[in-house]
């Protein structure tokens, strides 16, 4: 087979697939790793394909993938500003229950009071090990390994015994009837730490509303403040208004 025969082959399984290893198209067209490698260098420098790990790719994907990762970018950025903000209503001498998150770790990241912490969270824990201000206390029991925290029943008999000042919560999603989350483990924590606060602060960015997850928490009757990066849709706003939430918009600008 010429060589232009294979790489109409080869562009035709990208129109269907939009990437293909090299492995792939060796299989494909039962060819040398060589002969693959120099299909791909031809097809990378007319531009009808791009390099990717270990293959090629459509050119708009590559476009898709930066999408991607400015997505990320922005999320990740997000997330640190909320974060940041919610650690300033943490003051000195509270006792306070920490969520497992992303926001929630950017929270200890930017922690300066001196505080009274429960976490189930691993990557919370090891954050708040740098601080010496810090009480840390880490519940423990089964590890999720997925999700990096721990659960039990000793954790659930320690924390119904405990009334905490302020309790800070991430979600995987906000739907009109309450807060979701991935784990049900996880989920029934959420709804016990938040009967046993003063003040729960729920920590999310915009893109969590009209989202859902598996295992619902928490009504918005269980809210005391939403902290979060911008003004939630309209039909959000009066829910959480009718429920006496109050709606805290992070500051700009993040760096110290």
């Amino acid at each position: 087979m010429y060589q232009e025969e294979r790489l109409l082959k080869i562009l035709d399984y990208l129109k269907t697939h939009n990437q293909v290893s090299n492995q792939e198209i060796c299989s494909m067209l039962d060819i040398s790793r060589d002969t693959a490698r120099r299909d791909i260098i031809k097809l990378v420098e007319e531009e009808t394909a791009i390099r990717t790990h270990g293959g090629i790719a459509l050119p708009h994907f590559k476009e898709e993938i930066k999408a991607y990762k400015e997505r990320l970018t922005t999320a990740s950025k997000q997330k640190y500003q909320i974060g940041k903000e919610a650690s300033t209503y943490i003051m000195d001498g509270d006792l306070c229950f920490l969520d497992v998150s992303t926001t929630i770790k950017f929270l200890c990241e930017h922690l300066k009071a001196s505080s009274i912490l429960y976490t189930h969270s691993l990557d919370n824990a090891e954050m708040l090990s740098t601080k010496e201000f810090v009480e840390l206390n880490i519940l423990g029991g089964n590890f999720n390994q997925k999700n990096r925290f721990f659960y039990g029943p000793e954790m659930i008999s320690q924390l119904n015994d405990i009334c905490f000042d302020k309790v800070f919560l991430g979600s995987a999603g906000i739907s009109s009837d309450g807060i979701y989350y991935a784990d049900e483990e996880d989920a029934y924590i959420k709804k016990i730490v938040s009967k046993r606060a003063k003040q729960v602060f729920l920590l999310a960015d915009y893109e969590k509303f009209n989202h859902t997850s598996y295992y619902k928490a928490m009504s918005f009757l269980d809210v005391d403040t939403l902290i979060t990066d911008k003004e939630p849709p309209g039909n959000f706003i009066e829910l959480l208004n009718n429920h006496g939430v109050q709606i805290e918009l992070v500051r700009e600008g993040v760096e110290n």
